[in-house]
């Protein structure tokens, strides 16, 4: 009866309705809270207790340049995709259904396909000898390869392609929601396709485009093998500085210091979309 349960969930000490959540609550905890905490602890801890791995992450030009060309890459990747994505996810989310999920389909089917192979795809499409350059040179569209592997381009290139998915996905259920008979009135009062665009089509989607800038954004803070196979040692990221730090040099305290400040960076980010998807919905926006 409701009435034992409430009493019971208040000798426990919970809240009433929270026995239920309990071993998922305990399952978090396992498997998040404790190896945050385990790596908060070391950071402060090894070699010696202190704030010394903190000092010296800030403290060094090199940390704090592979700190911002993290930021850089993650904020081109994330830029860049959308652009990319956007008119893939309006054509999805206006063509024929039976057609359209053949096309999703194949975007999934990206997804499920291994990414160590697609990044070696993409070293051999983007090498000086590579289909991309001879093509561009047979064409007459360039004389010299182009230099598009071990630079920013070249990590752009493979980590753009790899998102892609995570911003469609998001993009095309926010773009069918809209009614396409705010685009016909739009079109019927005289407004062109880029007035309607600029005006009607991009405020209503900016949720889809937060939310899928935000997973891009974030899961490029931290992705590894790409830009390490696509990139050079002068973009390198905090990710490939982590490892390097904790299998090169065994610096578990350095490494796990780096971690947890790309992790409060991320749930940083996390909160103040939330914060601003909130106060959006509070003044009545979509």
């Amino acid at each position: 009866m409701p009435g034992n349960s409430l009493s019971r969930s208040s000798v426990a000490g919970l809240p009433a309705g929270t026995g239920g959540a309990l071993p998922a609550l305990m399952l978090v905890g396992l498997f998040f809270i404790v190896p945050v905490v385990a790596l908060l602890l070391r950071s402060v801890t090894d070699p010696e207790p202190g704030l010394q791995n903190y000092a010296a992450l800030f403290g060094s030009g090199t940390y704090v340049r592979v700190f911002l060309n993290t930021f850089l890459v993650a904020s081109v990747v994330t830029a860049v995709t959308i652009v990319g994505a956007f008119p893939v996810a309006w054509m999805l989310a206006i063509m024929p259904p039976a057609m359209g999920s053949i096309v999703f389909g194949i975007i999934i089917l990206s997804m499920w396909t291994n990414l160590l192979t697609r990044t070696y795809a993409w070293m051999v499409l983007l090498q000086r000898t590579g289909v991309i350059n001879r093509a561009l040179i047979g064409l007459g569209i360039i004389q010299e390869p182009l230099p598009l592997i071990n630079n920013l381009a070249g990590v752009t290139i493979g980590m753009v392609y790899i998102m892609l998915p995570f911003m469609i996905l998001p993009l095309v259920g926010t773009l069918r929601a809209i009614d396409p008979m705010t685009l016909r009135a739009a079109a019927l009062c005289g407004a062109s396709q880029f007035e309607a665009f600029r005006r009607i089509l991009l405020p209503l989607s900016l949720p889809g485009i937060a939310a899928g800038g935000l997973m891009v954004f974030v899961m490029s803070l931290g992705y590894f093998v790409t830009p390490a196979l696509l990139g050079g040692t002068s973009n390198m990221m905090l990710a490939e500085m982590i490892a390097q730090t904790v299998q090169s040099l065994l610096n578990w305290g350095l490494g796990s210091a780096a971690a947890f400040v790309l992790l409060a960076v991320t749930m940083a980010l996390y909160a103040i979309q939330l914060r601003l998807v909130g106060a959006r919905r509070a003044g009545g926006g979509l």
